[in-house]
Formats: structure tokens, sequence, C-alpha cells
């Protein structure tokens, strides 16, 4: 069986990618492909496969403003060729269940979430962009939205990561999906011995819009108790200047 994994952009490792190294142990010889791809920053698990980019890892400086072509990411996915395929795989947050399957293959997508940004958290989103990105969001995310919405239906069987993802599928494209939690390497994990409690709380992850990450530092100002953040990302500045003194 030929397999055929779609990610959406393999510029780091977090959550997705996580997942993503899972479904390549379950699927050794499966070929990745994927908008954008930085071998600097993915695991040696991904390195290992074959990875296939679309048109838009050659366009400028794609790697760090990848997310300024996402208009073109439809057409890029819709050229990419499965033929010879039996499974395929997408693994979705950004585009990537787009693709057009093999009319005999089996096309399941593990769905992280709908692109928030063009449906549950389009106007949060809107609020926070620059004038000129403020301007054109409608227009384009009207013509995403129409797009995602269409592609759901090249999709024969959705799996969400949790219940709240699958509710957000049902609403969004009218698609039932099951829930299949992401792996967790629960060794990495230690408790913490009785006593050895300190008088502080933390904070840990990707510190980008969809998290609001501002809001829980903005709740401890308020409360004056001590909040440790760990982490970075595109507001880990905006939170810096938030951030109380204690």
């Amino acid at each position: 069986m030929r397999v055929a994994i779609v990610h959406y952009w393999l510029v780091s490792m977090r959550g997705g990618e996580k997942v993503l190294e899972a479904l390549c142990q379950l699927f050794p010889e499966a070929d990745i492909f994927t908008h954008v791809y930085d071998p600097g920053l993915e695991s040696e698990t991904i390195h290992k496969h074959k990875i296939v980019t679309t048109f838009i890892n050659s366009l400028p400086r794609a790697r760090r403003y990848y997310k300024h072509y996402l208009p073109l990411m439809p057409l890029a996915l819709e050229q990419i060729d499965l033929r010879g395929y039996d499974l395929v795989i997408s693994s979705e947050s950004g585009p990537a269940k787009g693709i057009i399957p093999p009319a005999g293959a089996v096309h399941i997508c593990y769905c992280h979430s709908p692109m928030r940004y063009v449906w549950n958290m389009f106007h949060d989103y809107r609020k926070q962009a620059g004038w000129f990105r403020h301007l054109m969001m409608p227009p384009l995310c009207h013509y995403l939205r129409i797009w995602d919405a269409t592609a759901s239906m090249r999709v024969d069987r959705f799996i969400a990561n949790s219940a709240t993802v699958a509710a957000r599928i049902e609403k969004y494209y009218r698609r039932d999906a099951e829930v299949i939690h992401p792996p967790v390497n629960v060794e990495l994990f230690e408790s913490v011995p009785a006593g050895e409690v300190e008088d502080y709380y933390l904070m840990a992850g990707e510190l980008v819009a969809y998290k609001r990450p501002e809001l829980a530092v903005e709740a401890f100002n308020a409360l004056g108790r001590r909040l440790i953040v760990i982490g970075g990302g595109e507001m880990l500045a905006e939170v810096r200047k938030l951030a109380g003194p204690w």
C-alpha cells in the first residue's frame, strides 16, 4: 500500500508535527507533501521520509512569511499529483485536505482544527491585524471559506483531535468526526514530590494569537499573582510588555 501524508507546513516542531511523527512511525514508507519545509527545524523521524514541497516553498522568504501566501495554498494543493497512492492522510490546521485524491484512494483527514483565521477566530485575527490586512481579510477569507467547505467533500473520513474540534467540523463542514486524541509521551513527565510546591503558576506553550496568552498575563496582573511563562512565538514581545513586576 502506497501512503501519502499531506501536512500544512514544516517550519517548527509543535503539536501538529508530533502527530506527524506518530503517523511517520505508523507508515514508515509514506511520502510527505507540504507547502514549506525547513529541514533545520524538524525531527529525525520526519527527515527520514521523502518530503515533497509545493511551489509555495520557492516563493521569496517562504520559510518565514509562509502565512502571507495562504491565498495561494489552495492552488498549490490541487497541483500535487497523488496518482498511484492508495491512502492519503491529510494533517490539517492550515490548508492540507484540499488535495485532489485519486479516485481509488481513501482520504482520511486528521484535523487539529478547521482553519481558525477563516472560521471560529476570524474576527479576533482581523481585530489584531494591521490596516492593510484588516482591509483584505474579508474578501480573501470569503474565498477561502468557499474553497475550504468544498475541499471537505474530498475527505472520506474525518478524525478530530478533541471533542471541541469534532464540534467545529460538524458546525462548519457538516461532517461527523471520530475523536482520536494526539499522542503524548508521558515518560517525559515526572511527579513533583510533596512539599516542593513553590509560590508561582506556570504557563508553557507557543505564544501565538489563537492561544490568547495575553489573557493569562492580564489575569495574573489583576490578581497580583506570580506567573512564569515558558515559550516563544509571534506574541513574545507583546506578552513581555504586559508582564507585571511579580
